[in-house]
């Protein structure tokens, strides 16, 4: 039983190592769908509460990125390229 405190030791910091990943790509997430409903709301538009956001990666090209943004009033495609406003489309 020499090694057994060090065995659930390594175990915990292996548990806390995964949690901390989680946690790093959930906020990296959060970042991008608060970053879009921002961005549409300064143009106008209404994102009463930002759901989710994903890349749709058949529609991005280098340097013009396109988003579907799910608001809880509606959803958005949003098209964004560096330094111009969003091109946002209402979808349904």
């Amino acid at each position: 039983m020499k090694n057994g405190p060090w065995i659930f030791l390594s175990a915990l910091a292996l548990i806390d190592v995964s949690s901390a990943s989680r946690a790093a790509a959930q906020g990296a997430a959060e970042t991008v769908q608060g970053m879009l409903a921002a961005q549409i709301r300064s143009q106008g538009f209404t994102c009463d509460k930002a759901l989710g956001a994903t890349k749709d990666t058949a529609r991005s090209r280098a340097d013009h990125a396109v988003w579907v943004l799910r608001c809880s009033n509606a959803s958005y495609r949003v098209s964004r390229a560096p330094d111009m406003a969003a091109k946002v489309e209402p979808l349904r």
